[in-house]
């Protein structure tokens, strides 16, 4: 008798839809004013396995793949109503491994696919504020690597990453890649290398706007920054940017500016060795320059020696072809120049 009477499975949606009514218990302070303690967090005790069950449907486990039908019914569901928003706010009053989980589910929904469509970008393009929030939460150290990996993923749309862009967002990422704690500064790197790197035509369009401003706080703030790991990611991502064939109209404006090549022949100087041969991926485009101002040739003549002699023990550690053909060609470059 007993089997008649069990409960019928729960579908992705169904969770979706519980999990979304358990979230209104997260927030005390809105939470209902009459419930008990203990009643919340039962409620919370059961949104957490609405969470680790989520996790499991999306991503599978070492037993079972994700099955693409319940995927889909999971993402439509999620999307339709405001689940996400609340959610993402939510999360601070979570525990850590619900935290953990609803950063993997939000993490994944953006790459799931509806009928072909990503429907979070379209979502997210209704819902643009929630990385207004998501951005300033770099400054929670408790909540920072959540809102962090979220933010990240999101900005895999091209509509998200084309708002930060064009809000005044990016400015806070000079500060947040030097924050004190060492695992934010770095999440802050990764998310803006992301930032910087995924959308071509999006990433050129900005610079192209905002190349003065940008390149200005990018050398002072973070080429020239007084800690070493801040320095070693910035010179790295800058080669990545200039060198990426999207962006040839500012790298051709980046390497024709006298200001800049100073900066960069001071990174030469470095002591370490990642630093200079990232520095000199990006000092061999000054001196590639065919149509060089005649204040950079004139710099580039009046330290030719110290040039030479620096290049000369500027080697990576393990055999590079490629890296000595271009450092010859640098070289050559050099010696034949004439103020």
């Amino acid at each position: 008798m007993k089997g008649l009477f069990k409960s019928k499975p729960r579908t992705p949606p169904d969770i979706v839809r519980q999990t979304r009514d358990l979230l209104s218990y997260a927030d005390r302070s809105v939470s209902i004013p009459d419930l008990r303690e203990s009643k919340r967090q039962e409620k919370l005790s059961e949104l957490s396995k609405n969470l680790r069950e989520l996790k499991l449907i999306l991503y599978g486990n070492s037993d079972a793949e994700p099955v693409a039908e319940a995927c889909a019914q999971l993402t439509q569901e999620f999307f339709k109503g405001d689940t996400l928003r609340r959610l993402i706010t939510s999360l601070q009053f979570l525990s850590l491994e619900a935290r953990k989980d609803a950063t993997q589910v939000v993490a994944n929904l953006q790459r799931q696919q509806v009928n072909s469509r990503l429907i979070a970008s379209d979502y997210l393009e209704s819902n643009i504020d929630l990385m207004d929030f998501l951005v300033d939460g770099f400054e929670n150290t408790d909540m920072a690597l959540h809102y962090g990996t979220m933010f990240r993923e999101c900005i895999r749309h091209q509509i998200v990453a084309k708002y930060v862009l064009d809000s005044q967002h990016v400015k806070k990422f000079f500060y947040y890649i030097q924050l004190p704690n060492f695992d934010i500064a770095a999440d802050a790197a990764a998310t803006f290398k992301e930032l910087m790197t995924r959308h071509k035509s999006t990433v050129a369009d900005f610079l192209t706007k905002n190349e003065d401003w940008f390149f200005a706080d990018y050398n002072s703030k973070l080429l020239e920054s007084s800690n070493y790991i801040t320095r070693r990611q910035a010179i790295k991502l800058l080669g990545d940017i200039l060198l990426d064939r999207s962006n040839s109209v500012v790298m051709t404006k980046y390497v024709s500016s006298l200001d800049n090549l100073r900066i960069l022949m001071n990174l030469l100087r470095e002591s370490s060795k990642t630093i200079q041969i990232d520095a000199f991926h990006v000092f061999k485009l000054f001196v590639a320059n065919q149509r060089k101002p005649s204040d950079i040739i004139n710099i580039l003549t009046a330290n030719k020696n110290k040039l030479l002699r620096l290049l000369a023990d500027v080697k990576p550690d393990k055999e590079d072809a490629s890296f000595e053909a271009d450092k010859a060609q640098v070289v050559r470059e050099i010696v034949s120049l004439k103020p």
